[in-house]
Parts: C-alpha cells; sequence; structure tokens
C-alpha cells in the first residue's frame, strides 16, 4: 500500500512528507524534485511569503545513489521565514515566551480559525492556522514529484492548467499538446493555454488586487498514459473516482470537484453524454468518440486521459478584512490579516497534479504490485499484453 504523510506548519522549521510503498529502484532526481517546488510557488497573484521562501527538498531517507532502495522516502523542506519566528513559535517553553507570542484572536470568515479553536479549545487560532495553511501543500508536492518519478517509467504523465479565474473561463477543451508546452513555460502567469484568456483573467486578478480582495477559479489535472483498469467496481471505498475526488477536496479552499465533463453531463440529455464505443481493427483496441467521462467508468480507468478539475474559492485572508468576532472579548471585530495571497489557482493545479499522481500510483501498486520496479514493470508489461489480447 502507497501511503504519504505530512508534517510542519507554515512559520515552523520545516516541513516533512513520507512516503511508503516505493518500490525499489525508481530513479530519482533531486533537480526534478525543486522544479516541482518552484511551479508550486509561481502565478501571477501570489503574496509576499513567495518573495521569502525558494523551496528546496532535502531526501533524508528512503533514496541513496539517486534511486528508491524500498524503505520510506523521507523529504524534508527548510521554512526560511523560521528566522523570524523562533521566539514567536519554540518548540520549548521559556522565561518571557507568553509575551513573544503572535496571538490570532479574530478569526477569518473560511478560513479554519474559529473551528479548530472550539475543536482542539485554544484560546488563540494561532496553532490551528499554522497547519491549516496551504504551506502545508509544498510537502506534499515532493511526496508527489516522487510518484510522478514512478508514474514515468510506465509513460504515465500528470499535468494541470487552469481552465477559469473568478467569471473568466476557457470555454474549451484543451489538446494535451497544449498543455505540455503549458509545462514548459519558464515563465508562469495564470496557467492557462490560450494567451487571450489569460489576459483576461490577469485583468480579474487585477480588480482583486486593486480592491483589496481575492479570487478563485478551477483548474483541471490530466494524467496522460493510463491504462485501462485502475481502480475498482466491487467497492465503494476502491471506485477510482471517488479516491481521486477526495485527494483533490482535501487541499485547502478546494470547494469542489468535478471528473470529466460532469456540470455539463448533468444538464445533457443521455444520449449526448455517454462516449461511444468503437474498436480499431488495425491497432487491435478500442476508442471513444469522446472523453466526456473524464477516463473513469464505474470507478475504473478506461484507457483515456483521466481528467479531474478542482473548484477553488477565493483566499479566506484579506487585506480588505470582513466581520467577525473577537475571541477573548466575544465583541465584534474585523478579521485577522495574515500574509496572503491574491489568487493561487496555477499553483493549486500544481498541487492538484502531486495528489492526483499519488492516487494513480497508488492504484498502480494495488493492481501490479511488486517490491522492485523492475518486477512492477514485468507485472505491467503482462497485463498490457492481456489487454492487447482481449
Amino acid at each position: 500500500m502507497l501511503r504519504f504523510e505530512t508534517a510542519g506548519e507554515s512559520h515552523g522549521e520545516c516541513l516533512v512528507a513520507t512516503l511508503t510503498g516505493i518500490p525499489a529502484g525508481v530513479p530519482i532526481s533531486l533537480e526534478a524534485v525543486n522544479h516541482e517546488l518552484w511551479r508550486r510557488q509561481q502565478g501571477y497573484g501570489r503574496g509576499g511569503r513567495m518573495k521569502i521562501e525558494t523551496d528546496r527538498a532535502e531526501i533524508v531517507a528512503g533514496v541513496r545513489h539517486s534511486r528508491t532502495i524500498g524503505s520510506p522516502v523521507a523529504i524534508l523542506i527548510r521554512n526560511q521565514d523560521w528566522q523570524n519566528w523562533t521566539e514567536a513559535l519554540p518548540v520549548e517553553d521559556t522565561e518571557g515566551a507568553e509575551g513573544k507570542k503572535k496571538p490570532v484572536t479574530r478569526p477569518r470568515p473560511g478560513h479554519a480559525d474559529l473551528a479548530g479553536a472550539i475543536k482542539y479549545n485554544f484560546e488563540d487560532a494561532r496553532y490551528i492556522l499554522e497547519r491549516a495553511s496551504a504551506r502545508e501543500t509544498t510537502a506534499r508536492v515532493a511526496a508527489g514529484a516522487v510518484a510522478k518519478a514512478f508514474l514515468g517509467e510506465f509513460g504515465i504523465r500528470v499535468l494541470s492548467h487552469v481552465i477559469a479565474v473568478g467569471p473568466v473561463h476557457l470555454g474549451r477543451a484543451a489538446a494535451w499538446d497544449e498543455i505540455e508546452a503549458l509545462s514548459r513555460r519558464t515563465e508562469v502567469l495564470l496557467g492557462c493555454v490560450d494567451a487571450d484568456v489569460e489576459q483576461k483573467m490577469k485583468e480579474v486578478v487585477d480588480q482583486a488586487y486593486r480592491t483589496g480582495d481575492t479570487v478563485g477559479g478551477v483548474f483541471e489535472v490530466v494524467a496522460h498514459g493510463v491504462p485501462p483498469g485502475l481502480g475498482s467496481h466491487i467497492t465503494w471505498d476502491t471506485r477510482l473516482d471517488g479516491r481521486l475526488a477526495q485527494a483533490i477536496v482535501s487541499m485547502q479552499a478546494v470547494k469542489g470537484v468535478e471528473i470529466g465533463f460532469a456540470a455539463e453531463g448533468a444538464a445533457s440529455f443521455g444520449s449526448a453524454v455517454q462516449d461511444t464505443i468503437h474498436y480499431d481493427k488495425e491497432a487491435h483496441r478500442f476508442t471513444r468518440g469522446a472523453n466526456r467521462a473524464g477516463g473513469l467508468e464505474g470507478g475504473m480507468t478506461n484507457g483515456q486521459d483521466v481528467l479531474v478539475r478542482g473548484l477553488l474559492k477565493p483566499i479566506s485572508t484579506l487585506r480588505r478584512p470582513l466581520e467577525s468576532v473577537d475571541l477573548a472579548t466575544r465583541e465584534p471585530a474585523l478579521a485577522a490579516y495574515e500574509r496572503s495571497d491574491v489568487c493561487v489557482v496555477p499553483a493549486a493545479g500544481v498541487i492538484g497534479e502531486a495528489m492526483v499522481a499519488l492516487v494513480v500510483a497508488q492504484a498502480c501498486l494495488e493492481k501490479f504490485g511488486g517490491d522492485s520496479l523492475g518486477e512492477t514493470r514485468r507485472n505491467y508489461e503482462g497485463y498490457l499484453e492481456q489487454v492487447k489480447n482481449f
């Protein structure tokens, strides 16, 4: 079973990711991991934190001589901003530390502040927001980079692009070639494959900047080269679409998920929604007339690209704060402001890639097994031969 965990706080010493279950022999490049971390930090609308942090991964276990060794992979990412928080968030309590705290007593609407303070019986929300912060996703992206390296050995690639920022929508399907070209950009604006639409998205972000507001949007993650048969229809918790949906909605600020063209399908008749089935006798394979199902039917992959969209609400920390209540006095107050972003949709797409890669890698290992990459590859190739001869 492939599983991962993260630890760390937004302004703590570091973030940590552990990934257990990756077979031995998978090539790992620190440069590739760091490139994924760089991609997460890009995009128009990011805040001041990105000027402080230059995320770099340190792999401290599970990889030797650039290959996994079958043991848990442990990755550490140091927080550069920790130097400004050493007295406010020390591990051990010391005399006079109480006066150096940076309490948050005015919870932000839309954030975990109030619910978490109530749940854990904290007088202020500092400890809640430290872990609830999307800074945690840095560790997810690092773990996802390892999952991507594993999937790449089987010709599976996972990328993303932005299809909406606020009210501006791409309005068409993006081709895989366009998404690949987008991923090779050295400068990231808003992650849209259409330059004209992207410029309109930028105008929406500019408006949010001017008014002290924030803006959300929709990103799409595409898993390309996925074989048919991953996941299962036999139990509710083995259905791959459900697992992907949970992975995407687990991301901070994501409030909805769409597999394929679900919203469009819900407003259509069945004859216009289902992907017709055809057979290519020369290639000895089944084909489809479209991919409205997003590569998943009955909880299983069907051999087409897997399409998963995340619906990201606007960030809840506003420079123009909303009404709230002070936890100490119970009096009306304006919500607290922590340094924040205006738009994070492109970054959310990169985080979504990591989550999809982790779930698909987990499904691959459930299907093909293997303690070493060679064993997994033999099983995978044997299955592809079965599919070819079906």
